[in-house]
């Protein structure tokens, strides 16, 4: 993963927002996993705990520079890949797709846990959480495996094939 924002690069850049580096078994497996198929797919993979978490947290102010990194690093990216499982998600995540939103970017939803968290009969999630993706077809911004991922019929792949263009 390449620390470096924007300068040079030929891949699209992807923001990985996950909660998975809180623990070290779900950094070794699922967030493992997700990086490895995201990068087989072509995508630079902007994984927040790898890039930004080399903090002293013994040092005074390192959660708010950790949080304005992260939010440069969204800013920054291409398009944002979102680990949404859980009810409700992250909440750092769900801030960090909000910022994609409004910022415009592409976004992907990656959720491989069934629980249903909405009243929505069309959305398996808050309503909101869907805002950014288009009103039909949506499902191609959806992934519910790893194996989904390199599907060339969803939107990730279409995306990253086309060189990041809508």
């Amino acid at each position: 993963m390449d620390g470096k924002r924007g300068a040079g690069r030929s891949r699209r850049s992807l923001y990985l927002a996950n909660p998975y580096g809180f623990s070290a078994q779900q950094r070794e497996g699922p967030l493992a996993e997700l990086v490895a198929a995201l990068e087989g797919l072509g995508a630079e993979v902007w994984e927040p705990f790898a890039r930004n978490n080399q903090i002293d947290r013994a040092d005074s102010g390192w959660a708010y520079r950790i949080g304005q990194t992260d939010l440069g690093d969204v800013r920054e990216a291409d398009g944002l890949f979102a680990v949404v499982n859980g009810c409700p998600p992250d909440e750092g995540v769900m801030v960090e797709l909000g910022l994609a939103i409004a910022w415009g970017k592409p976004v992907f939803l990656f959720r491989d846990d069934f629980r249903r968290c909405t009243d929505s009969e069309e959305y398996p999630l808050n309503l909101m959480l869907f805002a950014g993706l288009p009103e039909k077809g949506w499902q191609a911004y959806w992934y519910e495996s790893v194996a989904e991922i390199a599907d060339p019929d969803k939107a990730l792949a279409r995306w990253l094939m086309a060189g990041g263009a809508d």
